[in-house]
Formats: C-alpha cells, structure tokens, sequence
C-alpha cells in the first residue's frame, strides 16, 4: 500500500507519549500516599500482518485504515479490582489532552465468548514536524484476572481462526465466568490486601534504607 513506517510513526509516537502520561497518573497516587487504581500500563502498535489480517476481516479498504481501525495504537490500563475501572475511566474523561470520541462497556454488556473490558477510544493530537496530526487510539481498561483470560483467548483464537471447536469454547465461557468471579472476591477483600500490600511496601523501603546506610558506613571505614 503505503510506506508504512511513515503511515505507522504517528501511531508509535502516540503510544509512547500516551505511555508515559498514563504511568504519570499512577505516579501522582504513590506521591499522595494513596492506593493506585492503575497497576500498570502497556502499549503497542498493532503489527502491519495484523492491520492487513483485520481489514480484510472487516472489510476496512487500505485508504480508510485512519479513520475506520480504532486500535492501529493501542494501550492497557491493568487495575487490581474491577472497581477501579469506573474511577479509572472517570479520569480518562476529565483529560483535556485528548478526545473521547467512544466508549464500550465489555464489563456490564460481556461479549457472548465472555470476554469483559472497558474500551475507550480517543482522538489524540499528535505533533508532527507536518503539523498536529489527530489519530484514534484504543485504551482498554481491565483487571488482571481479564487480562489474564484475554491473552489465552486471542492466542487460541489465532489456532482456531475464530471458529472454536464447541467443547473448546464452553471452558473458555467457564474460565471467564469463573474470573470475574476472582474479581469479585477480590474485591470483598479489598481493604486487606491494600494494607497488606502497603505493609510490605513500607517494610522494602525500610529494608532498602537499612542497606544504604550500611553501604554509607562501609565506605566510611575505608
């Protein structure tokens, strides 16, 4: 089609600019002394083997891939707790750096293969020694335990090439079902994993401080 390293450069600067801001709104929770609802994030360009795979599955012509494939850049946002979601989308929504222009509730409304998510897609300005170029992005909001499930059933998917054998798919509606359901007895838990998790944080630090100053005085003995 295209040179596509010239095509795909906006997306792969979008991806690290988005990066590095998302990771910031989890560093400003450590900083605060507060619980992150964001335990990391990740992002990629989707391969170009991917992109041809897609449009020709969707029936998206070459010379509409900037307007009609909503995830040529995409990031995750992992959250611990399916309640986190919600606070984290709310964030996205104050953002005045980018554009929501969909969101898609995969957690209240699951696909019929189980699948749970939160996707949002956004308008980013990327600045380009062209002028700002305005690309779409995909973020998708998910606990661990999705994730988790996510990851097997894309790479089972790719085997399959979406047509599941019927006992196949049934385990994998039970493993989603039974995610969620992690998810949710997480979640009654909450308050004690956060304390233990803050527990074991302060006792790395002071671990980590102990270490320091016996480096301080061995240097010192010198």
């Amino acid at each position: 089609m295209k040179n596509w390293d010239q095509f795909l450069a906006p997306y792969k600067q979008a991806v690290d600019e988005l990066k590095i801001k998302l990771k910031g709104m989890r560093g400003q929770f450590e900083l605060a002394s507060n619980p992150s609802p964001i335990e990391f994030v990740t992002g990629r360009v989707k391969p170009i083997a991917s992109i041809l795979d897609k449009a020709k599955q969707k029936g998206i012509p070459l010379n509409k891939l900037e307007t009609e494939m909503q995830d040529i850049a995409g990031l995750r946002m992992m959250c611990q707790f399916v309640d986190d979601i919600g606070p984290v989308v709310e964030l996205l929504r104050k953002r005045n750096d980018f554009e929501i222009v969909e969101e898609r509730n995969y957690i209240s409304n699951k696909k019929e293969s189980g699948y749970r998510s939160y996707h949002v897609v956004i308008r980013y300005p990327v600045q380009m020694i062209s002028g700002e170029k305005k690309i779409l992005v995909e973020i998708q909001i998910r606990t661990l335990a999705m994730n988790f499930w996510a990851t097997i059933e894309h790479s089972l998917n790719y085997k399959y090439k979406g047509q599941f054998p019927e006992a196949i798919q049934l385990r994998l509606q039970r493993a989603a079902e039974a995610a969620f359901r992690l998810d949710e007895e997480m979640s009654l838990i909450r308050g004690e994993i956060q304390e233990a998790q803050a527990f074991f944080t302060r006792k790395k630090e002071l671990h980590q401080d102990e270490n320091s100053e016996l480096t301080n005085l061995n240097g010192q003995s010198e």
